[in-house]
């Protein structure tokens, strides 16, 4: 029976993504089985998906309020919402359930040490509006967005980004030990299983996949997928942040009209009448000059294929010069 399957927590681990989308099947549009609901949240927390792995853990709780780990999912994802007091108190309520549990305690003492520290800075919620402006930017492709954090050697572990389909959320843990938050209602839809972030030593990068391949006029607002223009990059222009673009076609036509105007002498002028002509010539042309040229160890050059095509084309240096076989 479908209802005896079971989502084990290695399962999960080693492809969250497939297992989000096998147990999304599996619960279908009731989303009535406790257990299920619970490890679909701890699916949502290791893709980042945290509010969703809030509504998750919940529903299971109310289906079975005696489920110790649906408390800690909920304390997890709560944490990393920098919702410290709610993070609290699930832990607080799980350990009681399942108090031979350790992670309860140990996430119960970060929760603690935070809020110590929130006290201490004078905050009662987590954030602490940084005092130096941080600066953020953003540019887009035609199948992402990119948002970048100016903020140098930031710690991966004091970095948390979640997405929504019209919501991106990035906290960041300063060097100076300050709290920034960009909190951004994105202008049009995402898709946050494909989204992902990456913390380098001079910045936060976010990357969220475009649910279209639409041109965005800006990040944030209110906009409709109808007002949207098509992304479409004129041929040969290189992908770039930059504010100017450039026209590869004509940047190579113009180095190509450089070269045919340039002045040459001897030997070099000799090179490129021959290249010009290979380059001009037809496929029989090219045949007959590559035969001749390869048969006659480089002392023929012909463009009659009519004449090398039917036979060997012998060694024939200079009449000053001696051809000797190494």
């Amino acid at each position: 029976m479908a209802s005896d399957r079971s989502f084990t927590d290695s399962f999960i681990d080693e492809d969250p993504k497939r297992a989000l989308e096998e147990l999304n099947v599996a619960l279908g549009e009731t989303a009535d089985n406790a257990e299920w609901l619970c490890q679909r949240a701890y699916a949502h927390i290791l893709l980042q998906n945290y509010n969703r792995a809030v509504d998750d853990a919940t529903k299971a709780q109310q289906l079975q309020p005696g489920m110790a780990i649906a408390f800690l999912r909920t304390g997890i994802a709560e944490y990393h919402l920098n919702n410290i007091g709610a993070a609290h108190q699930a832990f607080t309520t799980g350990k009681g359930l399942d108090d031979s549990n350790e992670a309860f305690q140990t996430w119960i003492k970060h929760c603690e040490e935070r809020m110590a520290t929130q006290s201490q800075n004078g905050t009662s919620n987590v954030q602490q509006t940084a005092t130096l402006p941080i600066k953020h930017d953003w540019y887009q492709t035609e199948s992402q967005v990119t948002v970048t954090i100016m903020v140098k050697n930031a710690k991966k572990e004091e970095v948390m980004v979640t997405f929504e389909e019209k919501e991106l959320r990035a906290d960041v843990k300063l060097p100076s030990g300050e709290d920034y938050c960009l909190h951004i209602q994105l202008l049009h839809p995402v898709v946050p299983e494909q989204s992902t972030y990456r913390v380098l030593t001079t910045k936060v990068e976010i990357k969220m996949k475009k649910t279209e391949a639409m041109r965005w006029e800006k990040l944030e607002g209110e906009g409709t997928l109808s007002n949207m223009k098509h992304f479409a990059p004129s041929a040969n222009q290189y992908p770039s942040s930059s504010h100017y673009t450039r026209k590869w076609d004509k940047l190579v036509g113009d180095i190509k009209e450089e070269e045919k105007n340039e002045k040459l002498e001897g030997d070099a002028a000799l090179n490129k009448l021959f290249q010009q002509i290979y380059s001009d010539g037809s496929d029989e042309v090219k045949r007959a000059m590559n035969k001749s040229f390869m048969e006659s160890g480089g002392t023929v050059l012909s463009t009659n294929w009519s004449d090398v095509g039917r036979r060997k084309i012998d060694v024939n240096p200079p009449e000053d010069m001696e051809w000797k076989q190494y």
